[in-house]
């Protein structure tokens, strides 16, 4: 047996096993050099891939952004963003669970983790459900499917992350997003309305609110609201880029929470552990998964995997299809990060030949790895939530299904139809 061979198993049996993901992979990569050794590959190199894998300029950008989205909440933004969904959709049947989904679509672009946002919402909202009458399952599924929405809406980590290993424009994925998730939020809103309908769930307010009402809801969340647009607005005009539009995130957050007189100095310490122990585990993975990535290139395997589909597959379509199934199947037992670093320089290239766009196969890719962290048996959106909110993964799972079935039809329309993904940034970058 090969030594790829031996080292792909290796870490098939561990991701099973639910060793940590960073320690599956860099496992591997360990097994494939000790098993390689006429190579003349020493494990120095291993290292030295490591390590590379960690130092690209443009992930500096996920500890800005992820530090943004912790300031965010120490600096009541999420409050002030809840007070206006709530008069923005309170009106609406099944008002709470509405607001769940819009708030998802509005912090979407402040915290850029579907893990957090999710997490933060179940601590907020979920308990508020239950005492209005929802049950804990269709209250967590709202929660978790929400978040999905996340990725999509700039400026995402995995846009981020994809965008830095396939050489694609962070800019262009950024905007790319923004009309998928967009018609996503409306889809699940359509779907809530008719599930708390026909299970009686209660509106917030018994009328729509008036135009002052909404005005008044809105100038507390103005500026918050301005922080995507002025992301977007400033890598698309040059005055920075990705990283640099970190680090400017987080200076508009802290003037933002000091404006709102609500930032204190231990907040900031918080805000920094957190920001610390979160990026510590997406860089380890990181990390960990370019070495294997480096093994993948080293052994031919994207070229081998290219020509071999071009062979099988004479049309980009099916070649699409294959790729969306093979990825939902992946998504299912493999953390997202990590199977992004590692598949993504495999696909990109075959999607090239194919004369895929490469901003719209991006978006696809990421949407795949957002599906499967919330499918099981090893979704770590679900796990989230469902930890936060003590429900069982059974009633969880059963309650996602109407979610399930939207997340697929939206996949497919993305797949499918390529303007949904690629008309906003050739609006804005040009064709």
């Amino acid at each position: 047996m090969s030594p790829i061979a031996i080292a792909a198993i290796i870490l098939l049996i561990s991701l099973f096993a639910n060793v940590p993901v960073f320690a599956a992979v860099l496992g591997s990569c360990i097994t494939y050099f000790l098993f390689n050794p006429e190579a003349g590959i020493t494990g120095a190199l291993a290292i030295q891939r490591v390590i590379s894998g960690m130092q690209s300029v443009p992930m500096l950008a996920i500890p800005f952004f992820v530090a943004t989205g912790i300031l965010m909440n120490y600096c009541g933004i999420t409050e002030r963003m809840l007070r206006f969904c709530k008069v923005l959709t309170g009106h609406m049947v099944g008002g709470l669970a509405q607001v769940n989904i819009v708030l998802s679509t509005l912090m979407g672009g402040m915290s850029g983790s579907s893990l957090a946002d999710a997490a933060m919402e179940a601590k907020m909202l979920v308990p508020e459900m239950e005492k209005n009458g929802y049950e804990r399952s269709f209250s967590s599924a709202v929660t978790a499917a929400s978040s999905i929405i996340t990725p999509l809406i700039p400026p995402g980590i995995a846009a981020i992350i994809y965008g830095s290993i396939t050489n694609t424009s962070i800019g262009k994925l950024f905007v790319a997003g923004i009309v998928p998730a967009i018609l996503l939020c409306f889809a699940m809103m359509v779907i809530v309305h008719f599930v708390a309908k026909k299970k009686g769930y209660p509106k917030i307010y018994d009328k729509r609110a008036s135009g002052s009402e909404l005005w008044e809801a809105f100038k507390p969340a103005a500026l918050p609201l301005c922080l995507p647009i002025i992301i977007i607005g400033g890598i698309r005009l040059g005055f920075f880029t990705p990283t640099e539009a970190g680090a400017i995130a987080i200076v508009y957050a802290l003037i933002l929470g000091l404006g709102y007189k609500e930032l204190k100095v231990k907040h900031i310490i918080l805000c920094l552990k957190e920001t610390v122990a979160t990026t510590s585990s997406i860089m380890l993975i990181v990390g960990a998964a370019t070495c294997f990535s480096w093994i993948l290139t080293w052994e031919n395997v994207p070229q081998n995997l290219t020509t071999m589909l071009i062979s099988v597959c004479h049309n980009k379509y099916i070649f699409l299809l294959l790729v969306n199934v093979f990825l939902l199947i992946v998504g299912m037992f493999i953390e997202a990060t990590a199977a992004q670093i590692v598949l993504a320089p495999m696909l990109v290239p075959v999607a090239l030949a194919f004369g895929i766009d490469p901003v719209q196969f991006g978006m696809v890719f990421i949407f795949n790895m957002a599906i499967g962290s919330l499918t099981p048996p090893m979704g770590n959106l679900m796990f989230v939530t469902c930890g936060v909110t003590k429900c069982k993964s059974e009633e969880f799972i059963k309650a996602s299904v109407p979610f399930y079935l939207l997340l697929f039809i939206t996949l497919m329309a993305m797949t499918y139809i390529p303007f949904l993904t690629t008309s906003l940034p050739n609006l804005m970058y040009g064709v």
